[in-house]
């Protein structure tokens, strides 16, 4: 005779396993815990560094700057001038003939590093300077290389470099963000997804802001109340901080909701820090004049002023209105670059020399480049109108400050500059760099997420000491 098993009620199941429910439970509240303290920990743990900058203002020059043309001059170039390139990587069938720099070099400064015509200003800080000439990234299309350039990898979304040093530094200035994006023009390549947090908390996320405005009543909207003054918001605000907290109480160690609550407070804060420190109108008239009145110009005085307040990572992108990615030279390259150093070139030096004179250029690091060069021969496209293609095998960025030997030169390229033969240097490593310059070292900062740890530089990353001062 078979003996069929007891038969429950949909009450009696819910009476002998809600003891089980309850373990489930409380096993999911002491391991959100866990995970908090134990993230704590890692971030300590990655500090062990000896900080040698507190601060980064990047520079990004969208599209991909020439080397050929700014910090790299190739003499050899003059002795192919006019002869194919023989089969190349990227798109064999547009590849013209090399072309020289039509501008010269010449060597400035006690150092005697190696600058092109275009860039006069910047050739006057030289001595300030550390070029890296040997720098590679995986991709030599834009949306991939911007990705890789400002998270480590070619695919989105995962947190950007900015996001990644403020989860592990954290901010100087709680009445603003820590990590800003300066854009002068509303759209560009990728977008948000540049200074994107990825899957760490949503408080390291950057702050995304249309800058081409030098009024700065226009740079933010809404940030004003029209109807209640500062202390019947301090009301509003701390009837909100008090319901949320008691929410937040019911759901231990929510990420989202506790950054939702910074948020509104920073919000609240910024009513009177960012109407401040926003404001280059407050800057005299010779510091204004130094930058140049242009959208990039004001836009990188503002990061001056962010980076004096104490925000932690601030990149300046260069986009127009018209251009998304002003430096990608395929057609008419001699042309648009010599119009698009002039600007890049002032704001460039403006930023070092004015960081100098302050005080602040030895713990801030300046980054001026993009996602990656150009090819030392042309590209035709327009016969009549001659371009250089993307180059992502060897190019040239330029660091200042934070730590970086000054009036230096790192890495070499073939004589045609067609690919690295010393030092060379992955996005992996200039990452890990720039970690180990801001204290914190890239191997131990990591983040678990979906059963992994992850950090910036992946599984790879060396640090090039060999510019370190």
């Amino acid at each position: 005779m078979t003996v069929r098993p007891e038969m429950l009620n949909r009450r009696q199941m819910l009476e002998r396993s809600g003891l089980g429910l309850g373990m489930l439970g409380l096993a999911g509240l002491l391991g959100n815990r866990a995970r908090a303290a134990s993230q704590a920990e890692i971030v300590a743990a990655a500090k062990t560094v000896a900080p040698k900058a507190k601060r980064v203002i990047f520079l990004f020059l969208n599209g991909g700057p020439s080397q050929f043309d700014t910090f790299e001059p190739k003499p050899s170039l003059e002795k192919f001038a006019g002869k194919s390139p023989g089969k190349v990587e990227y798109e064999p069938d547009r590849a013209g003939h090399f072309m020289p720099s039509p501008w010269p070099f010449a060597r400035h400064g006690q150092s005697g590093l190696w600058v092109n015509e275009t860039l006069p200003r910047m050739a006057k800080v030289v001595d300030d300077l550390c070029v890296i000439h040997s720098m590679k990234t995986d991709e030599a299309n834009h949306e991939p290389a911007l990705i890789q350039m400002h998270s480590g990898v070619i695919q989105p979304v995962r947190p950007s470099l900015g996001s990644w040093l403020l989860y592990g530094l954290g901010t100087e200035n709680e009445n603003l963000p820590g990590y800003v994006a300066l854009r002068p023009g509303a759209r560009l390549v990728v977008g948000p997804a540049l200074w994107s947090n990825g899957f760490l908390p949503s408080r390291f996320q950057g702050m995304g802001l249309v800058s081409k405005e030098g009024d700065v009543e226009k740079l933010f909207g809404n940030i004003k109340s029209p109807r209640w003054n500062r202390r019947e918001q301090r009301r509003q605000l701390d009837l909100l901080k008090t319901l949320n907290q008691r929410h937040l109480q019911q759901r231990e160690s929510d990420a989202a909701l506790e950054a939702e609550i910074a948020s509104m407070e920073t919000a609240y804060r910024m009513q009177t820090a960012a109407l401040d420190t926003f404001d280059i109108n407050r800057e005299p008239a010779h510091i204004r004049e130094l930058y140049g009145d242009t959208p990039f110009g004001r836009s990188t005085l503002m990061a001056r002023r962010l980076a004096e307040e104490g925000v932690r990572f601030v990149t300046v992108y260069y986009v127009t209105e018209k251009g998304l990615q002003p430096w990608d030279t395929h057609v008419d390259h001699n042309v648009k670059h010599a119009k698009l150093s002039v600007d890049a070139d002032q704001a460039g030096a403006a930023l070092i020399q004015d960081l100098k004179a302050r005080g602040l250029l030895e713990d801030t690091l300046v980054i001026w480049g993009g996602e990656f060069g150009r090819t030392p021969y042309t590209e035709v496209r327009k016969p009549e109108k001659l371009g250089r293609d993307h180059q992502n095998k060897a190019f040239t960025m330029v660091m200042a400050g934070g730590g970086v030997k000054p009036g230096f030169v790192y890495g070499a390229t073939d004589e045609l500059g067609m690919r690295v033969v010393k030092d060379p240097m992955h996005v992996h490593d200039f990452h890990a760099t720039i970690l180990h310059l801001m204290g914190i070292d890239h191997t131990k900062l990591t983040y678990r997420y979906s059963g992994r740890d992850f950090r910036l530089t992946d599984v790879g990353g060396n640090i090039a000491h060999g510019i370190i001062a």
